[in-house]
């Protein structure tokens, strides 16, 4: 069996949360809704899906949550994307995992062309081994469907041999109701006890932490035969 690290995205390994927020209390403002950023902010990491119902009824999402979730891809792509800068050192964090006989794959609450823009600001499209996006499932975080079918990409990793990095507590949420560890990083902003609360079992800065102290990661295979259970 070979050994895999499913990184999340936004927030992870690009700076993305906030504009993604914006992006979001533009949409629900046109459609009649006031709602204060960091209420929004709280709610990044899930997909629109998820996302909506938590400021909406389901009678008003039956009415405009397509539109409205329409109108707020286009916003984002036209007025934000553009914005969004990859954090430092994920290349070469991703080099590192490989070269410790990792496997790569990303599985994000994006959409597949929003992914396609993430990789290449990265400048990781060449390391990635295998993705899912939103696009590839009907329910996106915190449910499990995202890192189950990048499980099933990849084929022969065990749960118990793959380590998910992640910035919010809704990548710890879906990935425990798998039994896969997760690595919480700090970069999306949200704080260190929620993550940890959420079931994250280490804690970083941001990818370039992750890369210093790599040795001291779940990542690492020589952390991995340590502490194996």
């Amino acid at each position: 069996m070979s050994r895999a690290v499913i990184f999340d995205v936004d927030g992870t390994l690009v700076d993305s949360v906030d504009l993604h927020a914006r992006a979001w209390q533009e949409a629900f403002r046109k459609f009649g809704r006031e709602i204060e950023f960091e209420r929004v902010r709280q709610q990044i990491g899930k997909g629109g899906d998820q996302l909506m119902p938590v400021f909406f009824s389901e009678e008003e999402l039956d009415k405009f949550g397509e539109g409205m979730e329409k109108h707020r891809g286009e916003l984002y792509k036209r007025a934000y994307l553009p914005h969004v800068r990859p954090f430092p050192k994920v290349r070469e964090l991703f080099e590192r995992v490989i070269r410790d006989g990792n496997r790569v794959a990303l599985a994000s609450s994006a959409k597949e062309d929003e992914l396609g823009v993430y990789k290449d600001l990265a400048n990781v499209s060449d390391l990635v081994e295998e993705e899912t996006s939103k696009d590839d499932v009907t329910k996106s975080k915190p449910h499990p469907d995202i890192f189950a079918a990048a499980l099933a990409r990849l084929g022969d990793v065990e749960t118990s041999d793959a380590v998910v990095v992640g910035d919010t507590p809704y990548d710890a949420e879906a990935a425990g109701k798998l039994n896969l560890k997760t690595v919480g990083v700090l970069c999306g902003g949200f704080p260190e006890a929620q993550l940890r609360g959420a079931g994250c079992v280490a804690i970083f800065r941001d990818p370039a932490d992750l890369l210093a102290r790599y040795e001291q990661t779940p990542l690492s295979r020589s952390w991995a035969a340590t502490n194996k259970s």
